[in-house]
């Protein structure tokens, strides 16, 4: 690929809710610039964005992917995001390397919840953006419609410059309500418009979108806005200048028609990306820290080179494959750079351009361009590569936390010496997984944003590494704890030949605040037990709380004092005193009035607000507590606190309640007490399994 400078460069991302045909748009729009030789289909597998082996099988966008291509002689490079809320971490980790946002509407579908969340990561970086209404080649699709639902949930500035030609079925082509020009496309899908006059009985309707949109760009410019009130219109090229200034202010977000399927309006929106759309020298300083100092750097040749790792890869023959945007310098081929992260050096050979899964070699890249480069050591998602002589670190993307953990298994003993390394791989790839071992239940849990998210990361261990695991609801992390107080003796003694066992000791329980965990202290006095054996007590008391005593979950929440005792000179020892202080925290228990804790999440959902009702029942009937609700244009959240035990087939309910329209992200909240009844079969469960309270034999 040629090298681009950075006034010649335009780096947009595609963003929208699943399904509603970013990548088909990005197949149309590669095939017409003729960076493809044919218009390729999500259906049948072979688009250039959607290149993974799990993409292909399900139809969906999982990562992000690049693709370069040129227009009217500028590069332009297309990110193709996910849409599914399960994988929506990749869209926002994408966004910081863009300029401006095309967000992808369904035209039948309209705004969903999935295209509210990237508007907000669009908002967060302050990047322009654009709209496409897709799919107006579909039944029951309505570009009027849709452009209603639009308004009524970004504003007025969601401003129509084109209108479509046909409906549905016969959607054939679109009206430019700048240049009042009509473009019909033919049904070969080779997306070059035949520019033609307004249809006759478009004209009316035509010229009242072509008044708006002349108001609507005068409004933000003084002297176009004279010009306006002078003469009650503008001329072309003064509407262009106003609106190229208004999309890059964000003052208006340029609503325009397509079919990606069948390539109409692809050679619209590429010349809209050219000619309206910031290069990245247009784009405000990227914010970083110098030793420790808060700094800038602009986009520009002039500094010192500097990138941002923004994606990381893992490729089966490629290796480690490193997405950066180039923030300032020109990057070379062969270039030492400096991971500021760790001080390690990496030699970037072979970078190139993307294009899906390739990496089309170049000999340099300019600031504000996006490359590649295969096989680094040490560099991953979020790391900055500095020229050592200007070292400067750019802050990771915040992504939020996994909402659902599942417990991980290996199939056979060769699968679990290979788990732990490949799932270390596929967490470089993706950093919204997280993979961690549970202290409690010692179960190894794999955590991500839903259950397709995680059956994801089991197909890759099988197809990539070739680790069969299987993956299974994971225990529940009870614990125990009392309500009462008690104060009870702990007697061990035990004769044999030669020297017995004996240690005496006398405690008092009593419940701590929820979180305090274990509290011990010593009230002995004059001697009744020597200083040396009350460490043996404090770590008997220890070593049983952890086995439990109602279901075998560990004891917390609790304080100890020991507070008498007795001894004997030659039959006494730290292990008598260890034995008798288990004893007398089971007879502690006993009267203490022990109770079952369960861990509570804190629950957030977002849903288009018709299911707001349903939703709320369903919490109810798990036990859940509404915390509180909001409403953001057309979705509702739903805040709630619920018991973790509840909530173990939560992702699932919820696609089946909101026909996947819904998403929910999950946190820790606290432990509170279980009911009677449901600790009453816990319990039953634990027994029947071979814990719970049982004698320590003499």
């Amino acid at each position: 690929m040629k090298v681009y400078e950075t006034n010649d460069i335009r780096n947009v991302a595609l963003a929208g809710h699943g399904h509603c045909g970013k990548t088909s748009l990005a197949a149309a729009l590669l095939f017409t610039t003729g960076a493809t030789n044919r218009l390729t289909r999500v259906d049948e597998g072979n688009t250039v964005t959607d290149f993974d082996e799990e993409e292909i099988a399900r139809k969906i966008t999982i990562s992000t992917a690049i693709a370069a291509a040129e227009w009217n002689k500028k590069k332009i490079n297309l990110l193709d995001t996910p849409g599914y809320n399960m994988f929506i971490g990749d869209t926002k980790s994408a966004m910081v390397a863009v300029e401006s946002v095309i967000v992808v509407v369904d035209g039948v579908a309209g705004v969903e919840v999935q295209t509210e969340k990237v508007w907000e990561f669009a908002e967060e970086y302050h990047l322009p953006r654009a709209i496409v209404i897709d799919k107006l080649d579909r039944d029951r699709a309505s570009f009027e419609r849709t452009l209603a639902n639009l308004q009524e949930v970004f504003g007025r500035t969601a401003l129509p410059i084109h209108l479509p030609i046909g409906a549905e079925k016969d959607f054939r082509g679109l009206v430019d309500l700048v240049r009042m020009k009509a473009y019909t496309y033919a049904s070969d899908g080779n997306g070059k418009g035949q520019e033609s006059d307004i249809p006759a009985e478009l004209t009316e309707e035509a010229q009242k979108a072509h008044e708006t949109l002349v108001e609507m760009v005068a409004e933000g410019n003084d002297a176009l806005l004279e010009e306006f009130f002078e003469q009650g219109t503008l001329p072309v090229e003064h509407i262009l200048e106003g609106l190229h200034d208004a999309v890059r202010d964000r003052r208006i977000y340029p609503v325009m028609c397509a079919s990606g399927l069948h390539n109409v309006g692809s050679d619209q929106i590429l010349s809209f990306i050219v000619d309206n759309f910031p290069n990245p020298a247009e784009h405000e300083a990227w914010h970083g820290a110098i030793d420790g100092k808060d700094a800038d750097r602009a986009i520009s040749d002039k500094s010192p080179v500097s990138l941002y790792v923004f994606k990381t890869a893992a490729d089966p023959f490629a290796g480690r494959v490193t997405y950066f945007k180039v923030i300032s310098g020109v990057v070379k081929n062969d270039a030492n750079l400096v991971n500021v992260r760790n001080s390690s050096a990496e030699r970037l050979s072979h970078i190139g351009a993307f294009a899906g899964k390739t990496i089309d070699p170049v000999l340099d890249l300019h600031a504000g361009d996006i490359g590649g480069v295969a096989k680094l050591k040490d560099t991953l998602t979020g790391d900055t590569l500095d020229d050592k002589s200007s070292p400067i670190a750019f802050p990771a993307v915040k992504l939020p936390e996994p909402s659902i953990a599942y417990a991980i298994s290996a199939k056979t003993r060769n699968d679990e010496d290979r788990m732990g390394q490949a799932l270390h791989k596929i967490l470089e790839e993706d950093p919204s997984l997280r993979f961690y071992r549970d202290p409690q239940t010692h179960e190894f849990l794999v955590a991500g944003n839903g259950q397709q998210h995680v059956e994801v990361v089991v197909s890759r261990l099988k197809k990539r590494y070739h680790v069969d695991v299987e993956l299974h609801a994971p225990k529940i992390p009870y614990r125990e704890t009392i309500r009462g107080k008690a104060d009870v003796q702990g007697r061990h003694k035990k004769q044999t030949g030669g020297h017995g066992q004996f240690g005496d000791c006398w405690i008092r329980m009593e419940p701590l605040p929820r979180g305090e965990g274990f509290a011990f202290e010593n009230e002995t006095f004059g001697g009744s037990i020597p200083k040396n054996f009350i460490p043996a007590i404090e770590k008997g008391i220890q070593e049983t709380c952890v086995r439990g005593f109602l279901a075998g979950y560990p004891v917390v929440d609790f304080k100890v004092i020991v507070y008498d005792g007795s001894y004997h000179d030659v039959d006494s020892s730290e292990m008598a005193f260890k034995l008798a202080a288990r004893k007398a925290f089971k007879a502690a228990m006993a009267v203490a009035k022990p109770s079952l804790l369960e861990p509570v999440m804190h629950v957030e959902v977002q849903a288009p607000v018709e299911f707001a009702g349903d939703l709320m029942g369903d919490m109810n009937g798990r036990r859940g507590r509404i915390a509180g609700m909001d409403t953001k244009g057309a979705t509702q959240i739903i805040k709630a606190v619920v018991p973790m035990s509840e909530m173990l087939s939560y992702g699932n309910d919820l696609t089946s309640m909101t026909q996947g329209r819904a998403s929910f992200h999950m946190e820790f909240s606290h432990y509170d007490f279980v009911p009677g009844p449901e600790a009453e079969k816990i319990v039953a469960a634990a027994k029947a399994a071979g814990h719970g309270a049982s004698e320590e034999e003499d």
